[in-house]
């Protein structure tokens, strides 16, 4: 329930703090005063897009608040939950418009985008304008309306699922039959190149041994010689390292008898001498066995070359080659595989169509029952608005399965026939401004008696009614009322004076500009606002009695 808004700087409102009760709450003022602008408040806060002009002139800034209580609102609760933005049993909604054009939005003081503003605001607040009824004339509305009149959102859930289900692998299979054609090209294509990259026989580390390799005989003459030249300075030239080292060996070794301290260095130097002489060893062997075979260094020239051109032709790197033959057998594998696909994919869309028809044909039954119960329901609201012989018919015909869709397998239209002995027509074709307006409404309420949003807005929904109507009017939202909240602004006495509570909104000059006011009404203030709503600036000792008598009727009729 919305217990209370805030409005600073909207419009031609300074500052404007509104508290609401549970039952049926009117608004009413004089024209241009700024009823409506409550409304457009509230708007903003279920995420309506905003414009800067709505601000009011000399601020950069406006700001409405609006606080919910959610005591009685499970799923409310359980959205704010979900969204890690519950708050004990309350939500606390603001928007902020600025100069510059940006908006911001938060819930229970956290930053929200609009979107979830309309998620959360769709749950909690109905509004219901005057020209509601424009949007009635659109079958796409009027089949959403009969289905909320309904409360078969599962089934409604259910169709539209088995639907795109259906849908998505009816495409997948005329993609499959289409591409025949281009199967049998691709998978010749494959077994061609798949052909190529096994003829290669490209190991997988094949590429580093052959780079290796190859540097290696593309450099063993430099190798050998310089090889040599290493034997030559280690022992076959004059002055060879391991003849230096041994004559330096000879020559202290008799020494280092006469002196121990020689003995260490004699040892370093016969240790020097094995190690000069292993490596001797070693490189001769290494010399000796270095390949020099002009056509071993050709055929890996040649072989490089191969594999660096099935490279270039598959426009990959060489080493990528052994993953791309890989690659290319899993997918004509999946090519060979296409025919027993598409016979699995051609069962998988006769079952997919099943389920659909068999959600839509139950989707379709129950708004059949709910056609039939909406249409004596506004019905009896047109007899009660003052059209008598009004019919009220919701039209269900069933589509072919090629017009089928998410929404089911139903064209729904509303009919209504206004005078006797005429059938019903669709409601765009037959009905005046006057009769559109009671239709909309006698449908509004019937449907907004459904509805599991706890705060029902009606924004001059009354134009163009009067008299006996018009209280009928009142009634009706007095009742609607008794289960939910609701707030009305009217500028009929009428419906008015069926209210459980009363606000008045003033327009009065204030220091070079307009300033909006808000009052609530009660006892004498509330019986001279219905008598001026009755009577006009003046007010006669019988027009305040008639108003007084118009207050206490609806209180009476409920003791």
């Amino acid at each position: 329930m919305l217990q209370q808004i805030t409005i600073k700087d909207l419009a031609i409102v300074s500052t404007l703090e509104v508290t609401l009760h549970q039952g049926m709450t009117v608004l009413t003022g004089e024209t241009g005063a700024g009823k409506s602008i409550l409304v457009d408040a509230l708007g903003l806060i279920l995420g309506d897009r905003a414009d800067n002009d709505m601000i009011r002139t000399g601020c950069d800034r406006a700001e409405i608040t609006a606080l919910f209580d959610t005591t009685q609102l499970p799923a409310v609760n359980s959205w704010l939950t979900a969204h890690a933005l519950d708050d004990d049993n309350q939500c606390i909604m603001r928007r902020v418009l600025t100069r510059n054009g940006s908006s911001r939005a938060f819930i229970n003081g956290s930053p929200a985008p609009l979107k979830s503003l309309q998620q959360l605001g769709e749950q909690l607040v109905d509004i219901h304008g005057q020209h509601a009824h424009q949007s009635l004339l659109r079958r796409d509305h009027q089949r959403q309306l009969l289905d909320e009149f309904a409360a078969h959102q599962s089934l409604c859930q259910n169709t539209a699922a088995s639907f795109q289900a259906w849908h998505q692998s009816e495409q997948k299979l005329t993609q499959l039959q289409s591409n025949a054609q281009e199967r049998g090209a691709r998978i010749d294509l494959l077994r061609y190149q798949l052909n190529e990259l096994t003829n290669l026989k490209l190991g997988e580390n094949e590429l580093a041994e052959l780079v290796q390799e190859h540097t290696l005989l593309s450099h063993s003459g430099r190798l050998i010689e310089q090889c040599n030249n290493a034997l030559n300075h280690l022992d076959e030239e004059e002055n060879a390292a391991l003849s230096q080292v041994n004559r330096a060996h000879q020559a202290l070794i008799e020494f280092s008898e006469l002196d121990q301290a020689l003995k260490e260095t004699c040892e370093l130097l016969d240790n020097a001498s094995i190690q000069i002489s292993e490596a001797l060893s070693s490189l001769r062997h290494y010399t000796d066995n270095l390949d020099l075979d002009p056509s071993r260094l050709d055929y890996l020239d040649r072989r490089l070359q191969e594999i660096h051109d099935t490279a270039r032709k598959y426009r990959v790197k060489p080493e990528a080659l052994p993953a791309l033959l890989l690659q290319h057998q899993q997918e004509l594998d999946e090519m060979d595989y296409a025919d027993t696909h598409l016979a699995e994919l051609e069962e998988e869309v006769l079952q997919l169509r099943e389920e659909y028809f068999k959600n839509a044909q139950a989707l379709s039954k129950a708004r059949g029952k709910a056609a039939i119960k909406l249409s004596l329901q506004v019905t009896e609201g047109m007899h009660a608005l003052g059209m008598p012989n009004g019919q009220f018919a919701v039209a269900l015909e069933s589509l072919p399965e090629e017009k089928a869709s998410a929404q089911g397998i139903d064209r729904i239209e509303f009919l209504v026939s206004a005078n006797p002995g005429h059938p019903p027509r669709p409601l765009a074709k037959v009905a005046s401004g006057g009769e559109l307006s009671r239709i909309s409404l006698a449908i509004q309420v019937a449907t907004a008696s459904c509805t599991q949003v706890p705060t029902l807005i009606f924004d001059e929904v009354d134009v163009g009614i009067g008299g006996g109507t018009a209280e009928i009017v009142g009634r009706m939202l007095r009742a609607l009322g008794t289960t939910q909240q609701v707030l009305c602004v009217t500028h009929l006495p009428q419906v008015a004076s069926q209210g459980n509570h009363h606000l008045r909104v003033e327009k009065a000059s204030q220091d070079h500009s307009i300033k909006t006011t808000l009052a609530e009404l009660t006892g004498d203030a509330r019986v001279e606002e219905i008598a001026r709503m009755l009577g006009g600036i003046t007010m006669t000792d019988q027009t305040l009695a008639h108003a007084r008598e118009m207050i206490e009727q609806p209180q009476a009729a409920v003791s």
